[in-house]
């Protein structure tokens, strides 16, 4: 996860917990103090948004599965301070006179504090929901790149082999070539000698033909 997220994330927490506690103490309010402190929150409302901004920015220059994780929780943050503005609305909007605050006091109040504090645990819960999230995605992609290496080496090794397959093709070509031309040298020499065979028979049987006449002329005398 990006670590400018997790900086932009923290400080919209504890922005949104400490508007939250303002919404409740403005709602006690009347007048001048009320504007002053309705003022103040949407400054802070204001600063909300600008960090939800920046964390959607951060979010979306991330990987993939990152900040499919990250934009889920801005969901979260954006629906929160959502309600933050609705309350932000609804306590300007009302003009409590001294009655309606001690009602409110004694259970407007309570409710809204009850209101905030679930929300603030859903918001928890989501948030460690999704971390959980973001830890398997992170050993997923530990697997993932264990799983790469594995390949590249792999890879590496067929290469290896690859190259060893082609010497040894290459070799083999050069073998063959061998063979052919002792092949043409052992053909040569069998022409030869079928030719010095016929000559040599030629030449005897001339002799022998050469010795008959002589005997024949010797004897017939």
């Amino acid at each position: 996860m990006s670590a400018t997220f997790e900086v932009y994330e923290k400080q919209y927490c504890e922005l949104s917990a400490n508007l939250a506690k303002k919404c409740s103490s403005a709602s006690l309010l009347d007048g001048e103090q009320k504007k002053q402190k309705i003022s103040e929150i949407n400054a802070g409302v204001d600063q909300a948004e600008a960090l939800i901004r920046k964390m959607d920015l951060e979010a979306r220059g991330l990987q993939p599965n990152v900040k499919a994780v990250l934009l889920a929780k801005l969901r979260e943050y954006k629906s929160d301070l959502n309600n933050l503005k609705s309350d932000v609305k609804r306590i300007a909007s009302t003009n409590l006179n001294q009655a309606a605050r001690d009602d409110l006091l004694e259970s407007g109040m309570a409710d809204t504090l009850a209101v905030s504090a679930n929300q603030r645990d859903r918001l928890l819960m989501s948030t460690g929901k999704l971390n959980n999230s973001s830890n398997r995605i992170r050993e997923s992609r530990k697997v993932m790149l264990e799983t790469e290496e594995l390949g590249v080496s792999l890879l590496q090794d067929l290469h290896q082999q690859r190259q060893s397959l082609l010497h040894a093709n290459n070799t083999l070509h050069g073998v063959d070539d061998n063979i052919g031309r002792s092949r043409k040298i052992i053909t040569n020499m069998s022409r030869r000698m079928n030719r010095n065979k016929w000559v040599i028979g030629a030449i005897i049987t001339v002799l022998v033909i050469a010795i008959a006449v002589i005997l024949y002329f010797k004897l017939s005398k």
